[in-house]
């Protein structure tokens, strides 16, 4: 029986997988030393300032923090002087910083689980986290220039810290997060996301591909189909986060071979007041019914993971073990795999 992590690599390669990948069982995610230095809150805390002088909430029981964009707490207040509002963290992190987060990478069993660097926010939601979503969606029409400069910015900053983490850390994949649409739509045209995307993300992925990274995960939970021949051109190796509206089944017969996707099984399907194991059960074998484990890893579409109501994750991973028994004759899943830990 292959481990999760070989098992994940046959899939992607579309080569001879012996199970579907459960979920995030071949992903260890880790994080690096930036993220001590940017306060973050908790789940029930409000109006917490990061390292950008963003506001942020983790209202209880939603999946994650989102800022804050009364008037007084928005960064940019004019677009057109931005540079005045936006200043980058530094990055310049004493070696025993380095040296504790690269003794969790170390810690790891890299034959069971790929040592995924956790990257967030991404491009796209650090201007709308600086700038308020609807005022960025607007700037992108108006200040074309403006968003250009201020992702360049952005991109030089993420490129440091990509830097930072291939020299100290070594991992073998990232985890990078931004999102580029809702359930139903992209943010914005695919002609205007590449104008302003496609470059800044070929050369942070190939950066980090360059350096010892052999699979950029980049999660996205929303509708982004349009978007995928972008993705694969910016290096991206799986697609984290395809929501049912993709149809995720087309996805992985038109592109597979050049992109895996990862997800198929939204939140509302499964994580929601009065959830049961049922509902678990029949929204993992719909997905696994429509497609083959080549390309394609069964996932509860948020970005990391666990669920908002306890319980579901745990029950979406058993129904995946049954159809992995019943499929493929996979008696002991649990061997190829890491027992579950966040390591921050």
């Amino acid at each position: 029986m292959l481990t999760a992590k070989e098992n994940l690599r046959e899939v992607i390669r579309g080569g001879k997988p012996d199970r579907y990948v459960n979920q995030y069982e071949a992903i260890q995610l880790l994080f690096h030393p930036f993220l001590t230095h940017s306060p973050k809150p908790a789940p029930g805390q409000e109006n917490v300032i990061n390292a950008w002088g963003v506001t942020n909430s983790f209202p209880a029981g939603t999946p994650g923090p989102f800022p804050v964009h009364t008037p007084d707490k928005i960064v940019v207040k004019d677009i057109e002087d931005w540079k005045d509002y936006v200043k980058a963290p530094p990055l310049d992190f004493p070696q025993a910083e380095w040296d504790m987060f690269k003794a969790q990478y170390d810690a790891v069993d890299s034959s069971k689980a790929y040592k995924a660097t956790f990257i967030a926010p991404g491009l796209f939601e650090q201007t709308h986290y600086l700038c308020e979503i609807t005022n960025a969606l607007v700037y992108y029409i108006t200040n074309p220039d403006e968003m250009h400069d201020l992702i360049k910015y952005l991109t030089e900053w993420e490129l440091k810290l990509a830097e930072g983490i291939c020299s100290n850390l070594h991992p073998d994949a990232i985890f990078h997060h931004d999102d580029w649409g809702s359930e139903m739509s992209t943010f914005m045209s695919p002609d205007m996301f590449a104008d302003f995307f496609l470059e800044p993300y070929k050369e942070i992925y190939k950066y980090y591909h360059d350096h010892g990274v052999e699979l950029v995960f980049h999660h996205s939970d929303s509708f982004g189909a349009t978007l995928v021949p972008y993705m694969i051109e910016m290096g991206i190796d799986v697609w984290q986060g395809c929501m049912e509206s993709n149809n995720v089944p087309e996805l992985v017969k038109k592109y597979g071979g050049k992109i895996s996707f990862m997800g198929g099984i939204d939140n509302k399907s499964v994580d929601f007041s009065g959830w049961t194991d049922e509902d678990c059960n029949k929204a993992a074998r719909k997905i696994c019914d429509a497609i083959g484990p080549n390309y394609f890893i069964p996932c509860i579409t948020q970005g990391g993971p666990g669920s908002v109501f306890p319980g579901t994750y745990a029950s979406l991973s058993k129904a995946i073990d049954e159809i992995n028994r019943e499929k493929f004759g996979i008696t002991d899943p649990d061997s190829g795999r890491l027992p579950w830990q966040i390591l921050f």
